[in-house]
């Protein structure tokens, strides 16, 4: 079994970190994100540090440094999601286009919603939305 390290830092060590472990050559594994009991978020970032995963946490922090710049899509895609359900800015990061979810389920309040409707008729939702804005698939 893998094992977990978790380490809370402030939202200006995101940047640093996420250099650093480039410039080993450590893999981003996921940056994932929930809303804590008190309502405060909880924004992580998890990295492939053989044999670990280190997890390094904010609390609290709804506008945060994108990474999307270091990373590229292993960033860019969970921030814009984290981004459309909790309603995170990622400083610097295009949120012009949206993921999945269609535009009438923005986030309200910083709370995100839940989507009952199965995905390929969200997918076709989406597709027929892109054609509509002359964006090709």
């Amino acid at each position: 079994m893998q094992e977990n390290k978790m380490i809370q830092i402030t939202k200006d060590e995101i940047v640093p970190i996420a250099l650093k472990m480039r410039h080993e050559g450590k893999f981003l594994v996921m940056i994932q994100g929930y809303l804590q009991t008190d309502g405060q978020t909880n924004i992580s970032y998890d990295y492939a540090v053989d044999p670990v995963i280190e997890s390094y946490y904010v609390v609290g922090e709804t506008d945060l440094p994108s990474i999307a710049d270091i990373y590229d899509e292993a960033a860019r895609w969970p921030e814009i999601e984290l981004h459309e359900l909790l309603n995170i800015n990622f400083e610097g990061l295009d949120v012009s286009r949206r993921l999945f979810l269609p535009e009438d389920m923005l986030v309200t309040e910083g709370k995100g919603q839940i989507l009952v409707m199965p995905l390929s008729e969200l997918r076709d939702n989406r597709l027929e939305q892109m054609r509509e804005e002359g964006i090709e698939e």
